[in-house]
């Protein structure tokens, strides 16, 4: 969500339970728009929460001009002093994928993983124990990333693409309307399209190079991953991800309201196609 427009945001997004308490509220507006000044963002925009044993992660996230550029992420136990986070990598996500359950609350907290290692010694190989020690700051960056890359939304025409190829916020974009809203083909990733680079030429005719240029929820596997209500007397859609429980999007129909907070515990629904 926009951090130009927190509270409204905050409010829109209250539906399911995920709110700040006025004190936060109060620390967010005030050192978001610091964080914008002093990082030259284009745009802030806050992120969520990530639920923590000890303490609780508030995320930002960073926006150049180019909306779809690589964003700079910062976290804060506060929402008063911000840290920047290192960008994601593989070899993170292949190193923190073998760490399950709560986060701590603690960016210096380490957690240990016993890994088997092959060691040579003259003509013999045998399997010796490793104890590999992972952060959890570079866990909570691999989270975020996969988070973002999975369930990052944002409605159809509030991004165009130039014939340069940079992409930038819709000022004409009014919302969508009533017969829209309720078709995942209205909302698309917040990242660069991963599955329609693949799709045919006769797939990509009807398709509007300026507005559809990523992925659709439409194809999201597994279907049915998302679910759609709609609140306040037909006056606002929610977005809900089943995925990644805690992933909540809103956006009021014919007006330029929309975002997404993530307010949860940073564990993914492994068992969710077994629940369909």
């Amino acid at each position: 969500m926009d951090a130009d427009s927190l509270l409204l945001s905050l409010e829109l997004a209250s539906g399911s339970g995920q709110g700040l308490s006025p004190d936060r509220r109060a620390s967010l507006l005030t050192s978001l728009m610091l964080v914008k000044r002093d990082y030259r963002f284009a745009r802030v925009l806050f992120w969520g929460r990530i639920l923590g044993l000890v303490a609780d992660y508030y995320i930002a996230q960073g926006l150049s001009e180019d909306q779809l550029a690589p964003r700079k992420t910062l976290y804060s136990l506060n929402c008063t002093e911000w840290s920047l986070l290192p960008p994601a990598t593989e070899e993170m996500a292949t190193q923190t994928a073998v760490v399950n359950g709560r986060f701590m609350g603690d960016p210096s907290h380490e957690y240990e993983h016993t890994e088997l290692q092959k060691v040579n010694e003259g003509d013999k190989v045998f399997d010796e124990e490793v104890v590999v020690q992972i952060k959890e700051e570079t866990r909570l960056v691999s989270i975020i990333d996969q988070i973002d890359k999975a369930v990052a939304i944002i409605p159809r025409g509030a991004l165009f693409k130039t014939p340069f190829g940079v992409t930038h916020v819709n000022r004409t974009f009014e919302g969508l309307p009533l017969s829209e809203i309720r078709k995942l083909s209205s909302y698309f990733h917040f990242r660069e399209a991963v599955d329609l680079k693949n799709k045919t030429l006769l797939e990509k005719a009807d398709l509007d190079p300026s507005l559809d240029f990523m992925d659709s929820l439409e194809y999201d596997i597994p279907k049915g991953s998302w679910s759609i209500q709609m609140e306040r007397g037909n006056s606002l859609v929610v977005l809900r991800s089943l995925l990644w429980p805690g992933l909540t999007f809103y956006h009021a129909p014919r007006t330029k309201s929309y975002g997404y907070i993530y307010v949860g515990t940073g564990e993914k629904n492994m068992d969710l196609p077994f629940m369909l």
